[in-house]
């Protein structure tokens, strides 16, 4: 295949990403825009093995690595569950750093092999992309073994944290600075990438397991800026644009879901993110007070003579896979003139549009989806509200108490409502380790067991009234 084909061919793939990011932007449209990138990316894997100059030889090889690769996809996406997508995002995303790591490597060792030295450019985005790729893999294998709870969620911390952070940082950059100055030596490209990893490693291990989706969606940025400097080193133009466009969309979730947690960019990188003083926040219910609990008959009771019911979804519910029942449980409240709908925290459950998904899969109208800014105001006019496993996301400490870890985080004004029902396993914490001073409301009523089970004991209930 010529040169003027291929890059027309590019040229369509690279629409078809733009456009896939467009139809992403709507849950109505979602599925048509992973269609497209799909095909999208279909069209620049076949133009890149039909392009001249490639070494035929070398097609069995690159044909098993896409078996096994495609095998892996296939089961990931067929058998993890919802509640485990945040791991397999982590995951991939991470795959996806150290492979441009490992072809910054293999590229650099290529051309000090032949004698021809990279020029100045490639070898600024050889360090480059090495750099960010192996901060992206290392960080991102951290991120899946903590949410994965292979390893502890709280944060681990050490004395002197930050000035070993920035050490570390500090010289893997330089050692990038003088591969790009072009002093040409394997063995620099190597210790930069082992300093990157290690710095991967550091920088997530201080974050706390309630805000790992704000470091994968950072993670994934670094992801999408290192591909986009191998493709300088490759000369591919599809890969910068593609590189760019997950570069620039990772950056932008990142700084709206900090904003949502009230966090910079600064804590994701060099603080104890999430960490939780000692002493702090943990004079919860079963210190200062006393939980009310109830039953599903009378909270059946208080939902079926509503005029509306406000339903906050949670990790909870995502865990107990409770959104069809959920949805039932709804259309029952429905047919006897209680308005409902369903109040979405922006980092509910743990990834963004987590709840959307989920509820969408039960076939629940999007026009009932509100986010928080759209739904708070409505929880003074809301009879009840229905608390589904959502722990962090409903505590009022974020806005009341100083020293609460999660203080200035925006929530749903639960409290606000004139009665609520939380449903939870036990008085175990959210991710954020603290307790709910939710619980401790007057108002308050919480309604133990599994989410699922006690949704079908609660639709049982209103239907027997």
């Amino acid at each position: 295949m010529n040169e003027n084909l291929s890059n027309l061919l590019y040229l369509i793939s690279i629409a078809s990403f733009i456009l896939a990011l467009k139809f992403l932007s709507s849950p109505a449209t979602a599925r048509r825009g992973n269609q497209i990138g799909a095909a999208g990316m279909v069209l620049a894997i076949a133009v890149t093995l039909a392009k001249d100059g490639l070494d035929t030889g070398t097609y069995w090889l690159i044909a098993i690595a896409a078996l096994i690769g495609s095998a892996i996809g296939v089961v990931g996406a067929r058998k993890v569950k919802m509640t485990a997508m945040p791991q397999m995002v982590a995951l991939f995303n991470g795959v996806g750093g150290g492979a441009v790591a490992l072809v910054a490597l293999a590229e650099y060792h290529n051309t000090i092999r032949e004698h021809v030295g990279p020029t100045w450019d490639i070898s600024l985005a050889i360090g480059v992309s090495g750099l960010i790729g192996s901060v992206s893999f290392a960080g991102s294998i951290i991120a899946f073994a903590k949410l994965q709870e292979l390893i502890h969620g709280r944060p681990i911390t050490y004395p002197g944290q930050k000035i070993v952070n920035l050490a570390i940082l500090g010289a893997g950059i330089g050692l990038a600075i003088a591969i790009a100055a072009g002093y040409q030596a394997t063995w620099a490209l190597i210790v930069e990438l082992i300093l990157a990893l290690a710095f991967g490693v550091l920088f997530v291990l201080p974050i706390g397991g309630a805000d790992m989706p704000v470091v994968i969606s950072l993670l994934n940025a670094f992801t999408g800026i290192a591909a986009a400097a191998s493709g300088f080193e490759l000369g591919s133009n599809v890969l910068i644009v593609s590189g760019m466009l997950v570069g620039a969309s990772g950056t932008l979730l990142t700084l709206m879901m900090g904003r949502a947690m009230n966090r910079s960019i600064g804590n994701v990188l060099f603080g104890a993110f999430g960490q939780i003083q000692a002493g702090v926040g943990e004079a919860g219910p079963a210190a200062s007070g006393a939980v009310r609990s109830t039953s599903a008959e009378d909270v059946a009771i208080m939902l079926a003579y509503a005029r509306k019911v406000i339903i906050v979804p949670g990790y909870g519910l995502a865990v107990a896979q409770a959104q069809h029942n959920v949805r039932e449980l709804a259309d029952e409240l429905e047919r006897r003139n209680v308005e409902v709908v369903y109040a979405i925290h922006p980092v509910a459950g743990r990834m963004p549009g987590h709840m959307n998904v989920l509820l969408a899969e039960a076939n629940v109208p999007y026009t009932a989806l509100k986010e928080m800014e759209e739904v708070n105001p409505e929880f003074p006019q809301a009879e009840v509200a229905l608390v589904i496993g959502a722990n962090d996301v409903t505590n009022p400490a974020a806005r009341s108490n100083p020293a609460s870890p999660i203080y200035g985080m925006p929530i749903l004004d639960v409290d606000k409502a004139q009665a609520i029902v939380v449903m939870k396993r036990s008085m175990r914490p959210g991710f954020a380790g603290i307790d709910n001073e939710l619980y401790l409301d007057p108002k308050c009523m919480m309604l133990f067991g599994d989410a699922k089970e006690s949704v079908i004991k609660l639709l049982s209930a209103v239907k027997a009234l």
